[in-house]
This record gives C-alpha cells, structure tokens and sequence, in this order.
C-alpha cells in the first residue's frame, strides 16, 4: 500500500493507492498540477483567467476548461442553481480575491455568534449561468462579455475523479483532494472507513464505511475571514444575495457515485439549511454539523457503523480516508 501527502491547489492533498506503481503516483501528481495551473482563479496566467479576461463572446478552450466548465454548470443544474459558478464577483467583493491558503482566520464558533439571523440560501434570479455554452466539436465556451466564472466549487471533485479514472486499475484506492475523496475497491477488498471531523470541537463527528464513490465535505471554517467591516465572511455565498450564507449549518459531508456529485451534493445541503439538507443529501445520506454543534447521521450513513478505525481525522474540517 503506498500513501503519499503533498501540496497542490492550495490544500492538502493525498493519494492510497493498493496496486499502483510509483509511474501511476507520478502521473497523478503530474495531472493533479496541470489542473491547478491550468484552472486556478488566482493564477493571471490561467487558462481560466484568460477566459475571464477574454472580452470575446465566444472563445477557444482546451478539452480541461471544457471539462471544468461543464462540471461546474453540471453542478448549477444538479442543485438548481444553489452552486452557481458566476459569483466571481461577489467573492471578490467579499474579500475573497486572493487564496487564503496561508493566512489568519477567525475562531469558527466566534463568527457563528457573530452571525446574521439564519437563512435557507436560494438560487440567483435569471440564473446567469445559463447563458454559458460548451461547443465541444468547435472546442469553444460562449458566454456574455463579462460575466466571469469560478470553477472552484467543482474542481476539486473534478479531479479526484480523473485520478480515479486515470488509477482505475488499482485493488483499493482513495484520491483526497483537500478533504473531497474518490474511494475506489475491487471486489473481495476491503472497504475504507473514513472519519469525519466535527468542525467546532475538532473531534470526531462519525464514520463512514466506503467501498466505492465519492465523499465530500462542504463547511464554512476552512475559508473564513473578516471582511472590510470586520464581519465574519465565508466563501460559499447565496446566489440569491451575492453574500456569505448563514444557514444554520456549518458543515455538510455527502455521498455520491463521483466526488463531483458528492461535492455539488454537500454544497446545496449546506446552502439549503437543515429543514431541506435531509432531501438534498437523499438515500446515499451523509452528515449534518448544525452551528449549535449538533450532529445528524442521515441515510444510509446513519444505518451503518464501521467496526474499527486504522486513523482518526486530523485537525481541520474534513472527511479522511484510513
């Protein structure tokens, strides 16, 4: 069983892979950096930010953006408009123009208490992320002059699944990109449990027994800051404001059968509030940390109780793989 840990899109990164040769790591890692390079909002020489910056209405893209894109309005549509691509803006506006990776945040149960009243999020009204079009046989994306997007909701999910897809070959393996998993186990092997981390007390919030799909975890105290007013701000907005969303959830954890859909799942779970967050997350279920620290198993998730755990989570909110 090999296991490595490195760096790359601004997170934590980690690959376990049973049957994987050190060419397969290599080439992982290579495509791992290509997506960060090619699709990173805060790289100027991004292929992302040069469609950005394009002021065509119709622009070439590379089969990677197609894809990215594609994911990320893939996403819109899944959760009705809940993970919208086209808030560039208002992250912007926010204070979310350059990677936090690095820097300062505040206590997560601090910019709780200092929260507005709680709100289900709702989508953006003419869901502009419904003038983007991929032509794939032309090798194009059309949008209005303008309007930006931000991938960054997707790609991740996006790329634990092409690891996946490019490691298919491997007895049991998970792609951990920044905390979102791609769990993939041949038959007769045993399945991975994965723990998830309760984002106010640091401890264990519960576990997950995968064999096969994709986990992801969606909370507000990995990106956090103070805005210019010094309110506590967060990166995952309501479209329908253009402003962090307060929903009375601080960390959704989905399943899904791709870490893109896991990831779009965890997102709207977590935008939506707890009364629709059951409905969102459906049969295949997952995990609800409300703000007041309470914990809901829902699912499928809340059926099952793994029998041993090889490694409990680390610091930070995430779901990890053992």
């Amino acid at each position: 069983m090999q296991d490595v840990t490195f760096t790359c899109m601004g997170c934590e990164m980690r690959l376990i892979a049973d049957g994987v040769g050190d060419a397969g790591l290599r080439g992982a890692r290579e495509l791992l950096d290509a997506i960060d390079a090619r699709l990173s909002r805060f790289r100027p020489d991004s292929e992302l930010s040069r469609l950005n910056a394009d002021p065509r209405t119709t622009v070439p893209a590379s089969p990677l953006l197609r894809a990215a894109v594609g994911a990320a309005l893939w996403a819109a549509e899944r959760t009705r408009g809940l993970v919208d691509p086209t808030l560039l803006g208002d992250l912007e506006r926010h204070g979310y123009a350059a990677s936090l990776a690095a820097g300062p945040r505040p206590a997560l149960a601090d910019a709780v208490a200092a929260a507005p009243a709680r709100a289900p999020a709702r989508p953006r009204p003419g869901a502009p992320w419904r003038a983007v079009a991929i032509d794939n046989a032309a090798g194009t994306i059309t949008r209005p002059p303008g309007l930006r997007l931000d991938t960054g909701g997707t790609t991740k999910g996006l790329a634990a699944d092409a690891v996946a897809q490019l490691l298919a070959g491997a007895r049991r393996l998970v792609v951990d990109c920044g905390g979102d998993l791609r769990v993939l186990v041949a038959p007769g092997a045993a399945p991975f449990d994965v723990a998830v981390e309760h984002p106010l007390s640091g401890e264990r919030a519960a576990m997950l027994r995968v064999a096969r799909g994709g986990v992801a975890t969606s909370g507000l105290g990995r990106r956090l800051w103070r805005d210019a007013a010094g309110r506590p701000a967060h990166h995952l907005l309501d479209p329908s404001t253009g402003a962090p969303a307060w929903s009375g959830l601080v960390a959704a954890t989905a399943v899904g059968s791709t870490t893109l859909e896991a990831e779009a799942l965890a997102k709207a779970a977590l935008l939506r509030g707890p009364l629709a967050a059951r409905r969102v997350l459906g049969r295949r279920g997952g995990v609800l940390v409300g703000d007041d620290g309470s914990v809901e198993l829902v699912g499928r998730a809340a059926a099952g109780r793994p029998s041993h755990v090889v490694k409990p989570a680390p610091a930070g909110q995430r779901a990890v793989a053992s």
